[in-house]
């Protein structure tokens, strides 16, 4: 019986060790040292972000407990999927495993610590768990059979020491895709698996007339149904940077469905002669082939906007979505009814991407003359703010801080514009995280998501914002989302997975990634900066002394303190970790 003032509670039971644990200590305990003290750091995060805490850590053991049993088992798959993609920036002999049990049972509290039978139990299964893998107990698997889409192997009954019962024990089947994809961006992908919501790819309509310049009158039509579409949360809509992909080739729609992995296909096609335009729209069933809805429609220009909004709203009620009122207030967004302010805005975005003080002051141009034609245009107002970001970040203004000042002002003027706007939201959580407002970052970020669910960029900001407050695990998550609803990934996505990635210290992925990220654009200096501290970090010393160079070509004024002093982590320590990376690998 336990004694008077113990706290017994029923509670879900945590349990992991390290497989192998003296052989690794045998072989090189400082190096064992290092990595066991990094994967607890980063179980600990996970164990946080599942709502559990951390109890205790004997030797290499870790013990957690947590209020719900749902919790505690997709905790223990996070940690695994986490530790797989750790793992495998590591020589196989030095790879650090996990066996995880997950118990439901009671035990007595003291002092933040817990003891007794339900310990005890999980232990014992998780010693039945393979290198990587998850045992759960009888009473467990009760809990979560028909709550987790997980499947279990049952293992019959074991006994142990000092408990009384037989416990029955389940295995978790492992999940062969540990990893994150980052080499999805040629649009040759395999099928992907469809989402549980209706899912659509909107390509972008053709040009049916016998004038090139209406290209972009097709091009907007397109890219705002899609923008529209993106605000709901009830539907899954590919990106438009990758259905634009397809403009221009031939293709199959089924050929579309699978690489984009969608159910359903928008098409059309306008044609405009003087002061009227005339669309078709169709809507596919990729799987059968049979068309859903179409509608031809014959309008006067002036009317484009509402066409677009009738175009958007049959597509809707096609796949029987339902829109709340809070929906329909936000799925029609101020878009400009100005095709050379569209055209300008658009054409914009190539320079940007370039990531050069060149391409920006192209980009500033085309986007001041956007605002002159349509001084409403929230598009136009944005761009300007991401100049103006972009110059205070790469510290290509005179004063950085007033571009960072000069860039929230435009995007509150796009809020005033339209409230709604989760595109403007998240990029105004990137100047709060550059001004070191982390906690106003991530509720931007968080809101923009809210707004936007299918918009890929929000979540990869949002991502961003996290890395720098040392959420990594939650980031790379947030990463995997954008890219499914971008398959035909951009550079920026690729350069910050590759920087995440280097915080993990995943080596062999963060190179992968960053080098991806240089190839479309080879002048961006940021993924040279974190290639030279991966290269530096894996003991690669020619390809990190290659990337230092490539990093002075491209700033001869480049230093390390400087550098130092424009990084916007929370955390002290991520500031020395990536500047000690750096000195290692020849900066100064």
């Amino acid at each position: 019986m336990a004694e008077e003032g113990f706290k017994r509670k029923l509670t879900a039971i945590l349990s992991a060790d390290v497989e192998g644990y003296s052989r690794l200590m045998g072989d090189d305990e400082e190096s064992t040292v290092r990595t066991l003290t990094a994967y607890r750091s980063a179980i600990n995060d996970i164990v946080q972000q599942f709502r559990g805490r951390i109890v205790d850590t004997p030797g290499d053991n870790i013990l957690a407990d947590f209020t719900s049993v749902v919790d505690a088992v997709n905790c223990a798959v996070e940690i695994q999927r986490d530790l797989a993609i750790r793992n495998t920036g590591m020589r196989d002999n030095r790879q650090m495993q996990f066996r995880i049990g997950v118990n439901l049972g009671d035990v007595i509290e003291e002092k933040n610590c817990i003891y007794g039978d339900g310990v005890n139990i999980a232990a014992r299964i998780e010693g039945l768990a393979e290198p990587g893998g998850i045992c759960i107990s009888g009473s467990t698997h009760e809990q979560i059979e028909n709550k987790l889409a997980l499947n279990f192997e049952y293992l019959g009954e074991h006994t142990a020491k000092n408990i009384a019962k037989p416990i029955r024990v389940y295995r978790v089947s492992k999940n062969d895709e540990t990893r994150i994809s980052i080499g999805k961006n040629t649009g040759q992908n395999p099928a992907l698996e469809l989402p549980d919501l209706p899912s659509i790819a909107v390509l972008p309509f053709d040009n049916m007339g016998s004038d090139p310049k209406h290209d972009f009158l097709a091009d907007m039509i397109s890219d705002n149904i899609i923008t529209s579409l993106s605000k709901l949360p009830n539907l899954f809509v590919i990106a438009r940077n990758s259905t634009f992909s397809y403009k221009g080739k031939q293709f199959k729609i089924q050929q579309v469905a699978s690489e984009l992995g969608v159910k359903y296909v928008l098409e059309g096609s306008v044609i405009k002669s003087d002061n009227r335009v005339r669309i078709i729209a169709q809507l596919i069933d990729a799987a059968t082939g049979h068309h859903i809805w179409a509608e031809r429609y014959d309008r006067n220009m002036k009317d484009l906007l509402a066409l677009q909004d009738d175009i958007t709203f049959k597509i809707i009620t096609a796949l029987q979505v339902k829109l709340t009122d809070g929906e329909k207030a936000r799925v029609w967004g101020r878009e400009t009814p100005n095709l050379q302010a569209y055209e300008n805005v658009m054409q914009s975005y190539k320079h940007l991407l370039t990531w050069t003080k060149e391409g920006l002051a192209v980009t500033r141009e085309m986007a001041e003359v956007a605002h002159s034609l349509d001084p409403q245009y929230t598009c136009a107002y944005r761009m300007l703010g991401v100049c103006e970001l972009f110059d205070g970040v790469f510290g290509w203004s005179e004063s950085p801080a007033q571009s960072l000042e000069q860039a929230e002002k435009y995007l509150r003027k796009c809020l005033d514009l339209d409230t709604l706007d989760g595109r403007t939201r998240c990029i105004l959580g990137l100047i709060y995280t550059c001004k070191r407002q982390h906690e106003k970052a991530i509720a931007e970020g968080y809101r923009a998501i809210e707004l936007a669910p299918n918009d890929a960029d929000t979540y990869v900001f949002l991502a961003y914002n996290l890395h720098f407050v040392g959420k990594r695990s939650e980031a790379i998550q947030l990463i995997e989302r954008s890219m499914r609803l971008n398959p035909i990934v951009l550079n920026y996505c690729f350069a910050w997975l590759g920087e995440i990635f280097l915080f993990r210290e995943l080596f062999y992925d963060a190179i992968k990634a960053l080098n991806k990220a240089i190839r479309d654009a080879p002048n961006f200096i940021s993924p040279y900066i974190c290639l030279a501290a991966a290269y530096s970090l894996s003991d690669q010393k020619e390809e990190a002394n290659t990337a230092v160079k490539k990093i002075l070509r491209i700033d001869p004024r480049f230093s390390v303190e400087n550098f130092a002093m424009t990084l916007p982590f929370k955390n002290q320590g991520d500031i020395e970790f990536l500047i000690a990376a750096l000195e290692k690998a020849g900066m100064k």
